[in-house]
């Protein structure tokens, strides 16, 4: 058989088109295209470093964003740049562990893409009988077997997608929690247009949960609102591909009244 670099299109056309023709005859010959296939699969997924580096790449550039050029701080104004650098080990640990994640989830998807395309082409190729069959298609046949490949391209730019929301939301929650918040207010995307939303996360909407141990807590100022403390459900973002974000609370004065003690309102300052 051929040894020149050949694409994943023409192997699938050549096999089917061999196995229309002559059928299952031997594990051997089958074990043959097997290869073939394999290896023009290989050569159309991206190549592992160029994989990570996209990886690195994107999730580097959304940290910068945030935390080097400071894009935290504009949507949490009541954190200083000092509170910002403070948790700068934290949140550059939380960049390497979600570039580790990522790259490991892309790994595991490229090996069952593969592993997919390769039993889909010998469950159909074993069960052509010797002699061949008429009764194929070969085009159907062929975007079968390319299938589970030809969708790596954008399982990975999904990854990216749902593990920069992760890091973001990570951060943010860093930085809240290490700078004093005492609570935050979950947003659901439920009402965009396309969005396939869990209906347990639009539940969330606009409720506010307590971060439990806040210095407020701690002093008798307040205390858990109806929604219950923030760890005992999923966090934002943490669910696969969940775009909820969270508006984090840091002054008494802002937190529902229902969730302060008398000691907490008559804590507030007088307007």
């Amino acid at each position: 058989m051929s040894t020149r670099t050949e694409s994943l299109f023409t192997v699938a056309t050549e096999a089917v088109n061999h196995f229309k023709q002559y059928g299952f005859t031997s594990q051997a010959e089958l074990e043959r295209w097997v290869a073939r296939i394999r290896k023009a699969a290989l050569l159309q997924l991206r190549p592992p470093a160029e994989t990570e580096r996209f990886i690195r790449d994107a999730l580097t550039q959304k940290y910068r964003s945030l935390v080097t050029q400071g894009g935290i701080l504009r949507d949490m104004p009541d954190i200083k740049r000092v509170g910002l650098d403070s948790v700068k080990p934290k949140l550059r640990a939380e960049l390497d562990r979600r570039i580790m994640a990522s790259t490991n989830l892309i790994k595991l998807n490229r090996q069952e893409a593969m592993d997919k395309t390769l039993r889909r082409f010998q469950g159909w190729a074993t069960s052509i009988p010797a002699g061949g069959s008429r009764a194929v298609d070969v085009k159907d046949e062929k975007d079968d077997i390319r299938k589970a490949i030809g969708q790596m391209s954008f399982i990975e730019r999904r990854v990216v997608i749902d593990q920069s929301h992760k890091l973001v939301a990570a951060i943010n929650e860093i930085v809240a929690v290490d700078n004093g918040a005492l609570a935050l207010e979950w947003h659901s995307p439920w009402r965009r247009p396309g969005y396939d939303y869990r209906h347990d996360h639009k539940a969330r909407d606009e409720k506010i949960y307590t971060i439990r141990g806040n210095w407020a807590l701690e002093k008798g100022l307040m205390k858990v609102g109806p929604a219950g403390y923030y760890d005992e459900i999923t966090s934002v973002g943490q669910e696969p591909f969940c775009s909820c974000t969270a508006r984090y609370i840091f002054a008494l004065r802002k937190i529902p009244l229902d969730m302060l003690t008398t000691k907490g309102a008559f804590a507030l300052p007088a307007k």
